[in-house]
């Protein structure tokens, strides 16, 4: 007799095997748009992104270190905070966008696709570097030239040198 199959995780239910989340962890987090569309290529509508990510920071559930909301996409360096589960951060992050995003636009139904990626990023890890990689995805996607022509991103490292900056000057 031919040994028993069992079922395999297939899809978005591979990502949950072994993942579990940890209080004060770093995560690298990547989620596309349901079918790749091109929900977020203005402005206005990538904004539905960035606050559904504030009011995660604003409800102390987790920090914003750098992120950058691409048309199809977005990329999320974040710390988690307290016991929050990291699969209910990024469903809120994803569920709020959708709300805003549809209201903005006059539409329903599905934003995102189902599951996401993501990272825990090792302590020995250069988080400057990788954050840089992740404002770099417009460069490297032929959105822009330079990275101060897109509107949406942002690095915590970025405001730390504004600060120091300003600081220096006053001296």
């Amino acid at each position: 007799m031919p040994p028993q199959l069992t079922s395999r995780p297939r899809g978005t239910q591979l990502t949950r095997v072994g993942r579990y989340s940890s209080a004060r962890q770093i995560y690298h987090v990547t989620t596309a748009t349901r079918n790749r569309q091109a929900h977020f290529s203005d402005v206005y509508r990538g904004r539905c992104v960035v606050r559904a990510m504030q009011r995660q920071h604003a409800e102390s559930l987790a920090t914003t270190l750098a992120f950058v909301v691409m048309p199809d996409h977005f990329h999320w360096l974040m710390q988690l905070h307290r016991s929050r589960e990291l699969p209910n951060c990024i469903g809120n992050v994803k569920s709020y966008s959708a709300r805003l995003f549809n209201a903005l636009v006059g539409r329903e139904g599905p934003v995102w696709q189902r599951g996401f990626f993501d990272c825990a990023v090792r302590r020995e890890c250069d988080l400057i570097a990788l954050s840089r990689y992740i404002v770099a995805n417009p460069l490297r996607a032929g959105l822009v030239e330079e990275i101060g022509d897109y509107p949406l991103w942002d690095a915590v490292w970025l405001n730390q040198s504004r600060s120091e900056e300003r600081s220096n000057r006053r001296s």
